[in-house]
C-alpha cells in the first residue's frame, strides 16, 4: 500500500484506467524532508566528469550523424530517396540534440556540477547553440518550478477558465482541429513563448524573454538577459555566414530541421508532463509548493527515455528535487514511490494516444460543482 492507500500494479506502474483516476489533492501525509530521507544520499551528488561524459556523448553522436549525412546522403542516394535520407537525419539528429538540450537544462538547476560558473558557461553555450536564451530561460524556468500548478503564479502552460475560451477553440474542438493545434504548437509553440510569452503567465504589458526590461526580470537580472541576447545574436550571425557559404537548404537540413524537432520534443515533453485529466490546479487559497510539485506526471517514451536522459519518466522527482542530476533521477524516483503512494503520478499511455486525449480532455479548468475549496480540474465540455 502507498500513502494514498491504493495498491499499485505489480510493476509499480499504473494502468491507463488507474492513471486517469483523480490524484489526491489534500495535503500529503509526508513532508519534503521525509522524501529526502527516503532517497539514497549519493543521488544528490553531482559529478562534473559524469555530466560532461553525457554531454560529450551526445555531441559525438550528433557529429557522427552530421558526418554520415553530409558525406553519404546526396552522394549515394538518388532523388527522391535522398529526401527520405535527410528526413531521417533530421528526425534522429533532433532526438539526439534534445538529449543535449536536457543536459544543458541541468545547468539551469545547478545539477550539472558543484561549480556555478561552469554550470552557467556550459548552459550558455549549449542553450545558445540551440537558439534558447540561457539566463532568460533559466530565470523564468526556475519561477515555474517555484510555482508549479498555481493558477495565479505559475510561469507557463497556465490553463484557461471556461469564460476565457475563444470561439476558434469551439471550431477546432474536433479531430482535424486537434491535429492542427498540435502540429502548430509543436512547430512554433516554444519560439512563440520565448518571443511573445504565448501560453505564459499574463503580465500587465508586453513580455519577452529577449527584453532585458521585461516584467519577467528584476533590475539585477537585466545584465544576464543582455548576455543571453548577445549569445543568440552571435549564433544568428554565424548561421548567416554559413548560409552565404553553404546555402539556405544545406543549413536548414543540417541545423534548422533538427532544431525544429528539438523545439517540438521539448514542447511535447513539457506539455504532457504538466497536462493530465487526473491532476488539479490550485488557487492561492489552497496552493502550496509540495502539492504543486506533486501535480506532475511521469510519461513513458520508450527507447527515447534514455535518449532524453529520463527527463520524461523521472519528471516528478525533477520537480521535487531539481538539484538531483538526471543520471540519478530514476533511482531517486523508485526510492520515493513507496512513500508517495497515490501522490505519485505515472501514465504509460502511448504518447500519440496521450497527445490526442489530453488535447480533447484538457481544455479548461474549473471547480467541481458545489466545491468551495480552491481546487480546479480539467474539463472538456465547451
Amino acid at each position: 500500500m502507498g500513502a494514498g492507500g491504493r495498491m499499485a500494479t505489480p510493476s509499480g506502474k499504473k494502468t491507463e484506467t488507474e492513471a486517469l483516476r483523480r490524484a489526491p489533492h489534500e495535503k500529503p501525509p509526508f513532508t519534503i524532508g521525509d522524501l529526502k530521507k527516503a532517497i539514497p544520499p549519493h543521488c544528490f551528488e553531482k559529478s562534473l566528469i559524469t555530466s560532461f561524459r553525457y554531454l560529450i556523448q551526445d555531441l559525438l553522436m550528433a557529429y557522427a550523424l552530421y558526418y554520415v549525412a553530409t558525406t553519404y546522403i546526396d552522394q549515394y542516394l538518388p532523388r527522391p530517396l535522398n529526401y527520405l535520407g535527410w528526413a531521417a537525419y533530421i528526425a534522429v539528429q533532433g532526438c539526439v540534440l534534445t538529449g543535449a538540450w536536457v543536459v544543458g537544462h541541468e545547468c539551469d538547476h545547478d545539477a550539472f556540477s558543484n561549480y556555478n560558473w561552469i554550470n552557467d558557461l556550459v548552459g550558455l553555450i549549449v542553450h545558445s547553440s540551440l537558439m534558447v536564451p540561457y539566463f532568460s530561460w533559466k530565470i523564468s524556468h526556475r519561477r515555474h518550478h517555484a510555482n508549479t500548478q498555481s493558477l495565479e503564479n505559475d510561469e507557463v502552460y497556465v490553463p484557461r477558465f471556461k469564460s476565457n475560451i475563444r470561439n476558434y477553440y469551439k471550431i477546432l474542438n474536433n479531430p482535424p482541429g486537434r491535429v492542427l493545434v498540435w502540429a502548430t504548437t509543436l512547430l512554433i509553440g516554444f519560439p512563440l513563448y520565448l518571443m511573445f510569452n504565448v501560453s505564459g503567465h499574463k503580465y500587465e504589458r508586453w513580455t519577452s524573454h529577449y527584453d532585458p526590461h521585461s516584467p519577467l526580470y528584476s533590475e539585477r537580472e537585466r545584465k544576464e538577459i543582455i548576455i543571453s541576447d548577445i549569445a543568440i545574436l552571435a549564433v544568428i550571425y554565424g548561421l548567416y555566414h554559413l548560409v552565404l557559404l553553404k546555402g539556405f537548404a544545406w543549413v536548414f537540413c543540417v541545423y534548422g530541421g533538427p532544431l525544429l524537432v528539438v523545439n517540438g520534443w521539448f514542447t511535447l515533453i513539457t506539455i504532457l508532463n504538466h497536462t493530465h485529466p487526473s491532476v488539479p490546479y490550485y488557487d492561492s487559497t489552497e496552493w502550496d509548493w509540495l502539492r504543486g510539485a506533486l501535480c506532475t506526471v511521469d510519461r513513458d517514451y520508450g527507447i527515447l527515455n534514455k535518449v532524453f536522459h529520463n527527463v520524461c519518466n523521472a519528471h516528478v522527482c525533477h520537480h521535487i528535487f531539481s538539484m538531483i542530476p538526471h543520471y540519478h533521477g530514476l533511482e531517486a524516483t523508485e526510492a520515493m514511490k513507496p512513500l508517495l503512494g497515490d501522490y505519485y503520478q505515472y501514465d504509460g499511455t502511448p504518447i500519440l494516444k496521450a497527445m490526442y486525449r489530453e488535447m480533447k480532455e484538457c481544455i479548461y479548468v474549473e471547480k467541481d460543482e458545489g466545491e468551495t475549496k480552491g481546487v480546479y480540474w480539467y474539463r472538456k465540455e465547451i
